[in-house]
């Protein structure tokens, strides 16, 4: 397992090592002369935005003080953003960079083309000069010894630009790296500003058989992977907070990731959770995150927010059942998902809604009758193209999904892991409508 472990590092020292070159070289050495300050830059900001990472995670898994840990974070984590799209737009400028140089050739092979003067007309009754004739037909043609005027072939054959040779290529280099840079840097601009401005509302009727016509239009606000920590704060968790009391929900369902720390250190960040109001109440389970944290600590701290934590438990509301069970992170401290527990026992004529973070539990959820699962975790993918990943991993990336006789709900969360941005995976709060089949 060691030999494993250290052959698995170096290679992805040496894909991270090999990627920050090939990005250096197109941003920064292709775009100049030769050495000099501007290379040396670029030398210096790739290594300090890595540094500023590594800093980042080192610190974040040790006991530095909380302060130290929010400096690095935003900075740390936006570089591994900011690299990502910068090599995406790189590779992308491969595809252009012939383009425009074709471009920029055939432009300049047109202006420097030379040009065939056509023979001037000669007016109807005039009487063409003979060679070497001391007056023109033309009366307005220059007198003998006058200075003639530039023909039209040799104004067309002057060279209209500069762009030949090296200086075309460089040209082109910085276009794309310009282009590319810019591409990134808005990239991560947007989705950054996506994740600080708060999760956006959606709404979804899930139809279920067994559910009573009385409870026709019963809401639950649906919320995942908070994931506050260094980066998203109190001030977020207010927003989030904010956000599902406007809903009017009859329940809240906070579906596991809620914190990246320990409760000392984000015990103030997650207050305002205490502020959650709904009719039926607010219910918890851990998700992965949490036993990275401390997850007993958490349990304990947010039943004292005035939230219900479900470990492997059932609570009976007047039209449905509501169970919970612990993240599959948990077998690892001896307190993983107990579906016997939790659902073993139930009446099956009742609909039955489970809060089980990850989406891959559903299988077992399908196995013991639920109607509906309410998961998060994967973030949508979060990063395009980590998207496509997240999807291999997981039954259901996002969004109302079914299996068997079980409905599976997979929000994309409201918060972020890492980079405080999310590209093509926007974050949501969401209120799920349930609908009666019953007349």
């Amino acid at each position: 397992m060691p030999i494993v472990f250290v052959l698995v590092a170096l290679l992805v020292l040496a894909v991270l090592v090999t990627g920050n070159w090939y990005m250096w070289r197109r941003l920064f050495r292709d775009t100049t002369r030769g050495p000099g300050a501007v290379r040396r830059w670029g030398v210096l900001v790739f290594a300090g935005g890595w540094a500023l990472t590594f800093a980042a995670f080192f610190a974040t898994r040790s006991g530095a003080p909380f302060w130290l840990k929010q400096v690095l974070a935003w900075p740390g984590y936006l570089w591994l953003a900011l690299c990502l799209y910068l090599l995406l737009a790189v590779l992308a400028g491969e595809v252009v960079r012939p383009v425009l140089r074709l471009v920029l050739e055939r432009r300049a092979a047109r202006r420097t083309a030379p040009a065939h003067e056509e023979p001037a007309p000669i007016p109807a009754g005039a009487t063409a000069a003979a060679p070497g004739s001391a007056q023109s037909a033309d009366p307005d043609a220059p007198a003998p010894g006058a200075d003639p005027a530039p023909s039209a072939a040799s104004v067309l054959s002057a060279p209209s630009s500069s762009l030949v040779g090296p200086s075309r290529r460089l040209f082109v280099s910085r276009v794309v790296a310009g282009a590319a840079a810019a591409a990134a840097v808005g990239t991560v601009g947007y989705g950054t500003h996506g994740v600080v401005r708060g999760p956006r509302v959606k709404r979804v009727t899930v139809p279920l058989a067994k559910l009573p016509r009385a409870a026709h239009g019963y809401r639950i606000a649906v919320v995942s992977d908070i994931h506050l920590g260094p980066v998203l704060g109190r001030g977020f968790a207010q927003k989030v907070v904010d956000t599902i009391n406007s809903t009017q929900p009859d329940l809240i369902a906070v579906v596991g990731d809620l914190v990246d720390g320990n409760v000392k250190e984000l015990g103030p960040a997650a207050a305002p959770l205490a502020q959650l109001t709904a009719r039926h109440g607010s219910f918890f389970v851990t998700g992965n995150h949490e036993y990275f944290s401390g997850a007993e600590e958490w349990v304990e701290e947010v039943r004292r927010l005035g939230l219900r934590p479900l470990e492997n438990a059932r609570t009976e509301l007047p039209h449905f059942d509501l169970a919970g069970v612990n993240d599959l992170a948990g077998e690892n401290y001896g307190q993983g998902p107990d579906y016997a527990r939790a659902l073993g026992d139930r009446d099956r004529a009742r609909a039955c809604v489970l809060l089980a973070h990850q989406p891959v539990m559903v299988h077992e959820a399908v196995d013991h009758g639920v109607d509906l699962q309410l998961s998060g975790h994967t973030h949508g993918g979060q990063l395009w193209p980590a998207s496509y990943l997240a999807a291999a991993a997981n039954p259901t990336l996002a969004g109302l999904d079914r299996y068997g006789d079980t409905q599976l709900y997979v929000s994309r969360g409201a918060g972020a892991w890492g980079p405080p941005t999310r590209i093509g995976a926007p974050s949501d709060i969401t209120v799920i409508e349930l609908a009666s089949k019953q007349t």
